[in-house]
């Protein structure tokens, strides 16, 4: 029996909510599956993907082949990286502590590159947004006189100034 690891489409019309899943190959893109590892949503800015990588690891252990967009999606949340890692430790390249270590270390790099591209995005989406200026109305038209009302002038000059210090 082939294995697949794919999206089975949930959601409205043009409202597109996905579950990634484990079923078999020959069943329907929305019928019976084996298991639910996580879901996908692509209508969020960025899309957002919850998923089990445990459960997503084992089944790639057990030779469940995912869909190009599965991989891409175990790809970005670093599922295929850590079984590279793993391979490697079966391997005896390296032991599991460093393997752990260089995941870490890449999931660390990963969510800071992630932020910065989230931060970005809103920067770019507030710039592009239009500026609204609002029209100051004409103040209403007083003839200013050209001298000084006498009765300000006095009023000027009763006032002592202050001492210089």
């Amino acid at each position: 029996m082939a294995v697949k690891m794919r999206l089975q489409r949930h959601g409205s019309k043009k409202r597109p909510f996905y579950f990634i899943v484990v079923a078999d190959a020959r069943s329907p893109r929305d019928g019976k599956f084996i298991q639910k590892l996580g879901t996908y949503n692509p209508l969020t800015v960025p899309a957002t993907i919850q998923i089990d990588r445990q459960k997503a690891l084992e089944w790639l252990h057990k030779g469940a082949q995912p869909t190009d967009t599965v991989r891409r999606i175990l790809s970005f949340k670093g599922v295929l990286y850590l079984k590279h890692l793993l391979r490697g430790v079966s391997l005896g390249l390296f032991d599991e502590a460093a393997a752990m270590e260089k995941f870490t270390k890449w999931s660390e790099e990963h969510d800071a590159d992630f932020a910065r591209r989230q931060e970005k995005h809103k920067k770019a989406k507030a710039a592009a947004r239009p500026v609204f200026v609002k029209k100051e109305k004409p103040a209403a038209k007083e003839e200013a006189p050209s001298e000084p009302a006498p009765e300000a002038q006095a009023d000027s000059s009763e006032q002592p100034e202050a001492p210089a210090e």
